[in-house]
């Protein structure tokens, strides 16, 4: 049985925790990234389980998409072999054999890590089942009228020949060729005939797609007359050009202009109905350019006026769209004008600005270029720049009947957010997002699986030839659909010639929000989930996803919380690269430390933020280590022999012993308080503080003198071993859901190989326990301890005496607290005497040779002259080395 199971049968009865595992991408080595992820859900899980809940944790993995399709492809480069020449089963069938080898690499160095989980019955999204309900809940959309096919423009990879999402975007800085363009106008008011508009644009390839110009009804705009330029300008004296006011300054100066009578100004709603021309008429675009209002349109840079290529930007083909224009068709998949486009078919748009250039200077329609540097989307796969394109692609309604922008905005209300500010950040992305594209153009995935009339266009939207399909993928996988004719689905009643199948892929971010169905309800398991935790990039990756396929299927998000982590840099603050050489591998960590040091590492930082690893940073970790397991192997030899007739009502004990119960406690609620929460910061310095000051630095040291001195069956040893039997009990659970090896080593060394520390509960601790107002006077004894370890420290640079044994602590009248055996006991004097003030003094009389202690009274037995009155009577009770009855 595993420790899973055994779990969830101790805890059965008990209330349900789901933590929904975020799946990790089958592709490569686990980085310190998956570590850090993977031990926050282990220790949120385990701290459940130990509080009685019947935790059920299933680790995943996406196994679909871009980046293993890439790694085949390469492979098939470097052999010299095309991808497109291979029949797609057999491409997916490598796909499918090299995402299986990762899952299983991953899921051995995650079980090195100590993460518990039903690892025989994970989940993957490449399973056949898992498959089918990706085809089931895309049917769902289908069936509501959600999903629809529609043409727009979308972030488009020409490396790749792919759709990518905003969450397989990354942004770097990218050098653009930036133009200022005239159009001629040809229709307007008598003011602006025979004057030239002046567009400005970073993507002089996206000129051959204009067919329109925006302009702000609000802004102000100015026609003037150019009366002198710089040499080589592009401007021609004469002519007159139209721009905003707020933007005359610096497009002046660009244009080369130095002189510029302005002749006109006009509020932009009086543009209406004005046109221009193409700025390569006569070149092959022959047609009127209106200037159409936009509220896109601001003066922050540029002319005012802004270059509309429906094809390829969102607000472009929003502006199309109101106004009817045409989306025309000029960059195919791979990037190139299509053969159709004037004087620039089959040039890359990647090295497009150039002749985009010549055919402008050619047209006299560049006024000016430049170059720019800004922020710009790449792939995070091929890290090549991306372009908007527009295509036909299949999209889910944000906005549609089944209203799931505005549920979803509903929905994020009653989840609880850790840390809160996640709450806005995906408020914010779905409020401005558009309808989601779910389709990408590549092979290795999910289809989505449904049919087209050839004639209409239209979407078959049949639910039994959705449950067939449904019906044949979780026998056969999504293979089935790739090898199968469309009768096979489509039934006797439909004729497969009016139909077309879609072999377009369902977007991976569908797929793993899909997971909780097949990982969740399907399995007859509490939904929705308790605790979503991934790091803080989901809010527009797979949190986002998951609530709105939930959302649009079920009206209901699917988890009551999400926890979010920020990023793992090394230790000067880089992001982890190796071209720099400053990856932290945690093989390498577990290898050299061991998975309790890197446990240890997450759970002692701050993840609300980023967090920093390195070679120091983990050696201080070691240290911590080692003193919180020198803490538990001092309890152990000093329970040695403990029996449960040793111990000792807490109203019965001393002080100092009801103290520590106090502080056992104050750290229960702590720890309880991060169960229930979530929140496990703060946690671990907070235990690591108490062994090392609380108990090491104070208890045991005080103890050690009782523990080893006194008699078994005195009230003070026994006293103090009740207390270090509960200590034990309490830091080996608190500890196991972190250091998880070293807290069930612990377990087992003093309870046998027949128990585990995973198994037991959380140490029930009894209300009386806590004791604020003594506790304040345990506080005020240790300050006032430190002034007399303070005094004998300078007796002992002074050679006035060798150890704290050798002196006596010496009270002033304010403290009051504690009778003045106690302060001897405190300061680990040989006695304590009241004074002026509090200092320390010589001890009078001779060095007990049992217990050290000097005391006037050594050398008095008769027959044992070498010993105190206490040991002395230890020695004859005869139970000294035995356990107390």
């Amino acid at each position: 049985m595993g420790l899973s199971e055994a779990r969830r049968q101790a805890n059965a009865g008990g209330p349900s925790f789901i933590l929904h595992d975020g799946p990790p991408y089958a592709n490569g080595h686990l980085h310190i990234g998956h570590a850090l992820n993977k031990v926050l859900k282990d220790v949120i899980n385990r701290g459940r389980a130990m509080s009685g809940y019947a935790v059920t944790y299933i680790p995943g993995w996406d196994c679909h998409g871009l980046p293993i399709e890439w790694k085949i492809e390469e492979s098939y480069r470097a052999d010299g072999r095309d991808k497109d020449k291979i029949p797609v089963l057999q491409f997916r069938a490598e796909c499918r054999a090299y995402a299986n080898q990762w899952l299983n690499v991953q899921s051995q160095e995650f079980q090195r890590l100590g993460i518990a989980g039903d690892w025989a019955d994970r989940y993957a999204t490449m399973d056949f089942d898992a498959e089918a309900t990706i085809v089931a809940e895309i049917g769902r959309f289908l069936l509501n009228d959600t999903l629809y096919r529609g043409l727009r423009p979308v972030l488009w990879s020409p490396v790749e020949k792919t759709a990518l999402a905003e969450a397989e975007v990354e942004y770097h800085d990218h050098k653009s060729t930036q133009i200022w363009v005239r159009f001629p106008i040809t229709q307007a008011s008598p003011t602006l005939m025979g004057a030239s508009v002046v567009i400005w644009t970073t993507t002089p390839w996206t000129i051959p797609g204009n067919r329109a110009i925006a302009y702000g009804p609000e802004h102000t705009y100015l026609i003037g007359l150019v009366e002198a330029v710089t040499e080589g300008a592009g401007a021609a004296l004469g002519e007159r050009l139209v721009v905003a006011e707020a933007l005359l300054e610096p497009f002046l100066a660009i244009a080369g202009i130095t002189q510029f009578e302005v002749l006109h100004r006009f509020p932009g709603s009086d543009l209406r109905g004005t046109q221009a021309q193409h700025p390569l008429r006569g070149r092959g675009y022959d047609f009127a350019v209106p200037l159409l209002p936009g509220a896109h349109v601001t003066t922050d840079q540029g002319t005012g006026f802004v270059h509309t290529a429906p094809s390829h930007g969102e607000e472009d083909f929003a502006v199309g769209r109101e106004f009817g224009l045409e989306v025309p068709d000029t960059v195919g998949p791979d990037g190139r004008f299509n053969p159709w486009v004037p004087l620039f078919a089959g040039v890359h748009v990647y090295k497009a600005a150039e002749p985009v250039c010549t055919a402008l200077s050619n047209a006299n329609a560049l006024i000016a270029r430049a170059g720019l540097v800004h922020s710009y989307p790449h792939s995070w796969r091929s890290k090549a720049p991306l372009i908007y394109r527009a295509t036909p692609q299949w999209f889910i309604r944000m906005d549609g009947p089944a209203k799931i922008r505005v549920k979803a905005m509903e929905a994020l209300n009653a989840i609880r957010f850790i840390p809160d500010a996640g709450r806005r950040r995906i408020s914010s992305m779905i409020a401005n997002r558009p309808d989601w594209c779910i389709s990408r153009q590549r092979s290795w995935g999910v289809p989505i699986a449904v049919f087209v009339n050839r004639q209409t266009g239209e979407v078959l939207r049949d639910p039994d030839v959705m449950g067939k399909i449904v019906s044949v993928f979780r026998q056969e996988g999504a293979d089935a659909w790739f090898n199968s004719p469309p009768s096979r689905f489509l039934g006797p009643d439909l004729n497969p010639d009016d139909y077309e199948p879609v072999t377009d892929i369902v977007d991976v971010w569908f797929e793993s929000g899909c997971t909780h169905v097949f990982t969740l309800l399907e399995k007859g398991l509490p939904w929705p989930a308790d605790l979503y935790l991934e790091g803080s990039d989901q809010h527009r990756g797979w949190f986002q996803s998951s609530l709105l396929e939930a959302i649009g299927t079920r009206d209901h998000a699917p988890f009551r919380a999400v926890l979010t982590h920020g990023f793992v840099l090394d230790d000067q603050g880089r992001k982890m690269s190796k071209s720099i050489g400053n990856v932290v591998a945690p093989q390498d960590i577990n290898n050299q430390y061991g998975a309790d040091i890197l446990r240890l590492w997450v759970m002692s930082s701050d993840w609300r933020d980023d967090l920093r690893v390195g070679k120091e940073i983990l050696k201080q970790q070691a240290e911590l280590y080692r003193r919180l397991r020198n803490t538990l192997r001092w309890l152990l030899g000093s329970l040695h022999g403990f029996h449960d007739t040793e111990i000792v009502p807490a109203n019965q004990m001393p002080d100092l012993e009801r103290w520590v119960l106090h502080r056992l406690s104050e750290l229960d609620r702590t720890v309880r308080n991060a169960v229930e929460t979530h929140d496990w910061t703060g946690i671990m310095p907070d235990l690591h503080n108490f062994c090392t000051s609380d108990l090491s630095a104070f208890y045991f040291d005080i103890r050690k003198d009782a523990l080893y001195c006194d008699r078994p069956d005195s009230l003070r040893r026994r006293s103090c071993r009740a207390v270090l039997d509960q200590l034990h009990r309490c830091l080996t659970t608190w500890l196991a859901p972190v250091l998880v090896f070293t807290a069930d080593d612990a377990w087992v060394a003093r309870f046998g190989e027949h128990t585990s520390v995973h198994l037991q509960r959380l140490q029930i601790i009894p209300d009386d326990w806590l004791d604020y107002a003594l506790a304040r006077r345990i506080d005020t004894a240790r300050e006032k301890r430190r002034i007399v370890t303070t005094a004998i420290e300078n007796m002992r640079e002074a050679g006035a005496i060798g150890s704290s044994l050798h002196a006596l602590a010496q009270i002033g009248p304010d403290a009051t607290e504690f009778s003045l055996s106690e302060w001897a006991e405190f300061c680990i004097t040989s006695g304590a005497v009241a004074g002026s003030m509090t200092t320390a003094l010589p001890a009078p009389g001779h060095k007990c040779q049992r217990c050290w202690r000097v005391l006037p009274e050594v050398g008095n037995q008769a027959n044992h002259s070498g010993l105190c009155l206490r040991c002395a009577d230890a020695v004859e009770s005869g139970l000294v080395g035995r356990p107390a009855a």
